[in-house]
């Protein structure tokens, strides 16, 4: 524990306290940065930029097409292999626990977009639920694939990542203050706490939802097929790549209040970047050590991992009570539920970021 709390206290002080210094810097009021529940809206957002939309797109496709090429062919090849079809292998039958979830999941998902008036006094509250059903199902659709999942074979880990959860998302909330790329229609008139509480119950289900996800993309072999391409990743010098690394994020984090539509993206990158390079400054084991064999499989599912449980984000708060709505610079346009198309693309790195916090807790349980 005390490897962890010294791992995770310089990170956490940098994300507090860079972007608070940079708007003080600035000389804009540090108040409204930290209130709570946060309802001053202070950012005025740039409209919307065929130049901007064009390029990010581009450089989005351009990342994910050689990636999704791959999966396909090798999808292609495990189903024929040298053109004969080969035989699925045998499965277990969908366990009981696992159907008794999904009607639980569908009631709630009912009761979250309807209004009947004898609901209304935990309306606000229908998302942990559904959130829990999608983890328990996804978890049993794994055991009925390999005889194991996370719930029953690895219930101290998962158990640890509801409270983990928690924690790691409000770091995400804390610096959405700083670029209002969303903001929450309900809760005007929380007190501190009920807001507190009625926020870190959906929180805690996120590095649950994520990491159940990607163990059943992995029980799922063609989900990620042909990615061992060997494109190696490795740095001659990693720890002055690490030092870089930590400068150049930690400029972005200070300025991001100053610039926010144009350093935004930072947001779910700055994260990731830290914790790598502060796990290579700590000499901690890689994160990813199978990059330097190649071996791409598990960054893709992880990816896909965060952008299926993002899909189900967007659907879910679509028609909620509890819900938010976004404001992305230069690309907010076809939306997507709520989401506009090209923010999806920020559930990509976020799903490398759940991998590595969960992996320092298995670490320390190991």
């Amino acid at each position: 524990m005390k490897r962890i709390v010294t791992f995770f206290l310089p990170l956490a002080l940098l994300l507090i306290g860079l972007p608070l210094c940079g708007v003080w810097l600035a000389g804009r009021d540090v108040d409204a940065f930290l209130e709570f529940p946060p309802r001053t809206r202070h950012v005025e957002h740039a409209p919307f930029s065929w130049p901007v939309f064009i390029g990010l797109a581009v450089v989005i496709l351009a990342v994910m097409v050689p990636f999704l090429v791959r999966v396909i062919r090798g999808g292609a090849d495990a189903v024929c292999p040298g053109g004969a079809a080969s035989a699925p292998p045998a499965q277990r039958s969908f366990p009981p626990w696992g159907w008794m979830v999904v009607g639980f999941g569908v009631l709630f998902w009912l009761l979250a977009w309807t209004r009947f008036g004898w609901m209304e006094p935990v309306q606000l509250y229908t998302f942990t639920p559904q959130w829990i059903a999608y983890i328990v199902v996804v978890n049993a659709l794994t055991w009925r694939k390999t005889g194991r999942c996370l719930l029953t074979h690895e219930t101290r880990f998962f158990l640890w990542l509801f409270p983990l959860s928690a924690v790691f998302w409000w770091f995400f909330e804390y610096l959405n203050r700083f670029v209002q790329n969303w903001w929450y229609t309900s809760g005007a008139d929380f007190t501190p706490l009920q807001y507190f509480i009625a926020a870190t119950l959906p929180f805690a289900t996120v590095l649950p939802a994520v990491l159940s996800t990607e163990e059943w993309l992995a029980a799922n072999p063609r989900t990620s097929a042909g990615l061992e391409f060997r494109t190696i990743i490795w740095c001659t010098k990693p720890k002055r790549g690490a030092w870089i690394t930590l400068l150049v994020s930690g400029l972005g984090l200070l300025f991001i209040g100053w610039f926010p539509d144009y350093l935004f993206p930072l947001l779910w990158v700055a994260p990731l970047l830290l914790l790598m390079a502060f796990g290579r400054l700590a000499n901690q084991p890689s994160f990813f050590p199978e990059l330097e064999q190649g071996d791409w499989r598990r960054i893709y599912r992880l990816a896909l991992a965060a952008l299926i449980c993002g899909f189900f984000w967007e659907l879910w708060n679509w028609h909620s009570l509890a819900k938010w709505i976004y404001e992305v610079p230069f690309v907010h346009r076809f939306q997507v539920f709520e989401m506009p198309l090209l923010g999806y693309a920020g559930y990509l790195p976020f799903g490398l970021e759940c991998a590595v916090i969960a992996d320092l807790i298995r670490r320390r349980h190991a």
